[in-house]
């Protein structure tokens, strides 16, 4: 499948993935704001009808998507991980004291006030591939912690 942003997307996470590590200190806005981008994911909800807001009703209204990127083992991983780093930006800008954390070797979580760490990928990648847990309610355990 040949989705010309894809290529883009996919060259700036190989090369940014080691510098988003230390960048996360120095510049937690703009590592929130390439974290935030989730390009495939805003395109297939945009052709869906539904405009993500950054806001839990939009991790609702995704959790309704009839699955239809199931039938493309290609794009299913790229547009879990896009949930995932969607999730994690509705969470971070939603939830007090929420914020992301860039592992070593460029892997990003959403930590939490308590300090409880959230692996927001992983549920993206899970949702994407079988519909649970749903992102509302992953969002849901993370306000209440």
């Amino acid at each position: 499948m040949n989705i010309p942003f894809l290529d883009n997307w996919r060259r700036r996470r190989g090369e940014a993935g080691q510098e988003l590590a230390s960048a996360a200190g120095d510049d937690p806005a703009g590592v929130a704001e390439l974290l935030s981008e989730c390009e495939l994911l805003r395109a297939r909800a945009t052709r869906e009808g539904l405009e993500l807001d950054d806001s839990p009703a939009s991790l609702e209204a995704l959790d309704q998507l009839p699955p239809r990127w199931r039938d493309d083992p290609e794009e299913l991983p790229w547009l879990g991980n896009d949930a995932g780093l969607y999730l994690g930006t509705v969470i971070v800008r939603t939830v007090p004291g929420a914020r992301w954390r860039i592992w070593p070797g460029g892997h990003p979580v959403v930590c939490l006030a308590s300090g409880r760490e959230l692996p927001v990928v992983e549920a993206g990648l899970d949702w994407a591939a079988t519909g649970a847990p749903e992102l509302s309610q992953v969002y849901a355990e993370a306000a209440e912690a």
